[in-house]
């Protein structure tokens, strides 16, 4: 096999959170007066670190002032979240075959963990990082703290950032074309490998082993 461990994106790679996300972005743009995104706007633009696309959209306003008002519209989003068909099954494949599953996010450490126990999905993972802002920052202390093979590790995600933060660490990245990030954008990025969605990536790895 492959890979034998395997750092996971959350948003757009595992769950279909964008409804919401673009739901929220609106209301945080609204409130200060900024026209709303349609999706492929959204798509266009958005990015990670997201500070910077608020920056961008927003320049001058400080985060915290954005927060509150994303958490309260996402949660009354009329769409909700959905896991990504592919995503359970792919997770109980690695569990089956004994491969180290981490979360690497940067979804709001409260909104991850509702949604981590809404779908059951929480005994997957060996251990969580949700809640950080540039991924780049902790995937060398993840790799060290858990003594993971850089050779046989991989950072799966949906957005360029997340091939960035790959790496960063010195491992491979898988993209996924799930998420957030069109599939141009992640071309461009230069990922290890590039799957239409999760089931393409486990057929993969069934070949490789």
């Amino acid at each position: 096999m492959k890979y034998r461990s395997l750092l996971w994106d959350w948003s757009g790679t595992l769950v279909d959170d964008l409804p919401p996300t673009l739901y929220a972005t609106n209301a945080v743009l609204e409130k200060f007066g900024v026209a709303p995104m349609g999706r492929e706007e959204f798509r266009r633009r958005f990015r990670l670190p997201y500070p910077e696309f608020y920056e961008d959209v927003l320049p001058g306003v400080p985060i915290v002032d954005l927060e509150d008002t994303f958490r309260s519209a996402f949660s009354e989003s009329p769409e909700g979240v959905t896991v990504l068909p592919h995503a359970r099954e792919m997770l109980e494949w690695c569990q089956e075959r004994g491969i180290r599953c981490f979360i690497l996010s940067s979804m709001d450490r409260g909104i991850f963990y509702k949604q981590l126990g809404e779908f059951g999905l929480a005994g997957y993972f060996e251990s969580i990082y949700a809640g950080v802002i540039d991924k780049r920052d902790r995937i060398g202390e993840i790799l060290d703290t858990h003594q993971l093979d850089r050779s046989t590790t991989a950072f799966i995600g949906d957005m360029a950032h997340d091939l960035h933060t790959a790496k960063h660490g010195g491992v491979d990245s898988v993209a996924v074309a799930t998420g957030y990030d069109p599939v141009d954008r992640l071309s461009a990025n230069d990922p290890t490998h590039l799957f239409d969605h999760l089931s393409d990536f486990r057929k993969w790895l069934e070949g490789s082993a």
